[in-house]
């Protein structure tokens, strides 16, 4: 199994759990919790912020001494439906209580004490469609950097329909180089449709010093440390990922592959 292939611990409880020691980076961590209904999780943020992201079903939601009331719509994450998402700044404490089955995904990131706790969507978040053709997919933006609501996290959601790529043209953020490019490590939690079906995503650098092409199922999580990071969705199975992006500045700005900066002209025209 590839590095860079995170496979959930198992179906229920704490199923994924990667921070930056574990990856052999610097800023993002990811966790996942699929509770049951009456089941609970808490954590300290400690050095980190933390956005809270309700992929499915609905909790209770604590933190930083508040009650942030019940969280959650959707049922089944290509409901498609915005996601209900609570910020907590660094330095606090969060707990959730199970009103449904559930999926709640822990995206962290240094923090500053920048931002005081807040929800984020469903209001203010739409699903945008971006790219053309069989490079459509549908963003939900939940604290992308035109959204003031983090020091450092850049969290997103994206839909791929069946048969199409997305993350593409491939594109890579790996240097401190603002404005040409920035850093940003990433990580990408899959779900597919049918769950029992699968997707591709290749991790590359320019020099073939990594090279890595792997088959993804439902629940999986990819991390992408550095170089660029297409995926694919087969006809048949529509494909789902939430992205974590963060570094030392919290701008999101790419340089295409070589051999793809041909389309981006060609699109941009």
């Amino acid at each position: 199994m590839s590095d860079l292939l995170r496979k959930p611990f198992g179906h229920h409880g704490k199923a994924h759990q990667i921070t930056p020691a574990d990856a052999g980076w610097r800023y993002v961590g990811f966790s996942l919790y699929r509770l049951r209904a009456g089941e609970s999780a808490a954590e300290a943020t400690a050095g980190n912020e933390v956005i809270l992201v309700m992929v499915e079903g609905k909790a209770a939601f604590r933190a930083c001494g508040q009650d942030w009331g019940v969280l959650g719509e959707r049922m089944d994450v290509f409901e498609k439906k915005p996601p209900h998402c609570l910020y907590v700044p660094n330095g606090q404490e969060w707990a959730v209580i199970a009103e449904t089955d559930c999926v709640v995904a822990v995206c962290a990131a240094p923090g500053r004490g920048g931002h005081p706790a807040r929800r984020i969507g469903p209001d203010g978040i739409t699903l945008t469609a971006r790219g053309k053709g069989t490079n459509t997919r549908h963003i939900n933006n939940i604290a992308m950097e035109d959204q003031d609501y983090a020091d450092s996290l850049l969290v997103t959601e994206v839909f791929t329909p069946a048969g199409h790529w997305s993350s593409y043209p491939s594109h890579r953020h790996d240097e401190d180089d603002f404005p040409r490019i920035t850093y940003l490590e990433e990580t990408y939690y899959h779900r597919l449709n049918p769950r029992d079906g699968w997707a591709v995503q290749r991790v590359y650098t320019d020099d073939g010093s990594l090279d890595q092409v792997m088959a993804v199922k439902d629940g999986d999580v990819v991390c992408v440390p550095r170089g660029h990071h297409p995926c694919g969705a087969p006809y048949g199975f529509e494909l789902c990922y939430l992205n974590v992006m963060a570094g030392p500045r919290r701008n999101w700005r790419f340089v295409a592959a070589p051999e793809v900066e041909w389309i981006m002209k060609k699109d941009a025209t």
